[in-house]
């Protein structure tokens, strides 16, 4: 009896050592509601704008965070927030994680902060269970990610002059917002990183649409984060008394707007694919009730995983606008304004995501991000992967976002067991 007694103590004792660790998920939860407080709205949101004395606060309390997950924790040159924890072989580069904790101005309390928590509860869950990595591993807060992805953008070494110079949401300049945050805009040439440079990127998100809710499905695998490419659309007409001119006799660059505005939506539902189309911003000129608007002013969004499907889009759009302008008597012009190149994710990183899915009995669906995300940036430093987790309803970028703690806690636990499996199988 005692033989068959120790013999059991020791399977228990092994098992112990060789199962996967977890992640503390009421701890996790615990910790996003506490960082709801800063910015907290009325409705239950947060409004936390980049470069805002609510943002600062709020990373006052990641930072301290980071600090108890027992990562050596700096503000780069740029602004973000990086903690660091060594490997066994200094010789490797890290394996990242990230995400941000800006918000919209009347935001939820989920985007950006899943995935920062989730990577210091990754931390956090390494250093209790004494496990160090061979890779180095390395958590990023990212500065600014809602104005444009402003400090992944500065680890590439494109955060320009012109950039630096614009004014966020926020009322201070991306320059003012860096300094305020505890960077230097004189030194941002110590930021920049090579490719190369990283091991690994991953980033846990919440999927900011409903295609997981609706499905009853836990985890969505990334397959790529979409290109988006912005316009502003002018359309000149010409400006008259709205009383005297008859219809017949008009040049109205609202009603060639109006028809533009719903060519836009024909071509784009015309094309077979998940890509999306977008005119979000109209303004018409002068304004007034009693003119005819001889100028509109408009955006165009598109979006896809390939570029070259968003070009035909453009020029099947552009074509239309030259057929509107010619029966209305007005011009169209198209002036480029933003570019975010489309940014699959790396195979093998998607592959170690399914597979921990799988190990954690979860059920799982690859899925393109519609939104963009930090991750399209450290796309081009190393191989980069993406997890979501659902969005009840669909809904994000509003107060009334929410993601269930079982759901968070599960996406926390896919990166966690990611990460270790990333690590013993990446070659660097």
């Amino acid at each position: 009896m005692k033989i068959a007694s120790l013999v059991v103590a020791w399977m228990l004792i092994g098992a112990a050592i060789c199962a996967e660790p977890r992640v503390n998920g009421e701890r996790l939860n615990a910790h996003l509601e506490a960082l709801a407080a800063f910015g907290k709205t009325a409705r239950g949101g947060v409004a936390r704008l980049a470069y805002s004395e609510e943002d600062r606060q709020a990373r006052d309390y990641i930072a301290s965070l980071m600090k108890g997950a027992g990562l050596q924790v700096s503000i780069d040159a740029a602004g973000n927030i990086v903690g660091r924890r060594n490997g066994r072989d200094p010789h490797l580069p890290p394996l990242v994680l990230g995400s941000h904790i800006d918000s919209v101005p009347d935001g939820g309390k989920y985007d950006g902060n899943v995935g920062s928590l989730g990577a210091i509860e990754v931390a956090q869950t390494l250093s209790e269970q004494g496990l160090t990595l061979r890779h180095p591993l390395e958590v990023i807060i990212f500065q600014n990610e809602e104005g444009g992805l402003i400090g992944s953008t500065a680890l590439l070494g494109e955060l320009t002059e012109i950039l630096l110079d614009q004014r966020s949401r926020s009322g201070k300049t991306i320059r003012e917002g860096v300094v305020f945050l505890g960077g230097d805009p004189a030194a941002l040439e110590k930021v920049k990183r090579q490719r190369g440079s990283i091991a690994s990127y991953l980033e846990l998100h919440i999927e900011q649409g409903g295609i997981l809710d609706a499905e009853k499905l836990d985890i969505g695998v990334v397959e790529g984060i979409v290109g988006i490419k912005w316009w502003e659309v002018t359309i000149d007409g010409f400006a008259n008394h709205a009383g005297t001119t008859p219809m017949n006799q008009r040049q109205d660059a609202l009603l060639a707007a109006a028809r533009f505005i719903e060519s836009v939506n024909r071509i784009v539902r015309s094309v077979p694919g998940r890509h999306v189309g977008t005119v979000g911003r109209i303004q018409a000129l002068p304004g007034a009730p009693n003119v005819i608007p001889g100028r509109v002013v408009a955006s165009l969004e598109l979006r896809d995983l390939e570029e070259t499907k968003i070009d035909m889009l453009f020029q099947k759009i552009e074509a239309e606008a030259r057929a509107i302008a010619k029966e209305s008597g007005t011009t169209f012009g198209f002036a480029p304004l933003h570019v975010n190149a489309p940014a699959p994710t790396d195979p093998r990183v998607r592959e170690a995501i399914e597979k921990n899915v799988r190990a954690l009995g979860l059920t799982s669906k690859v899925m393109p991000s519609g939104a963009g995300h930090d991750a399209q940036n450290m796309s081009r430093l190393g191989p980069a992967g993406m997890i979501f987790v659902p969005s009840a309803r669909g809904i994000s970028h509003s107060p009334l976002e929410f993601s269930r703690p079982s759901d968070i806690t599960n996406g926390a636990n896919v990166l966690l067991r990611t990460v270790i499996a990333l690590d013993r199988g990446l070659s660097r």
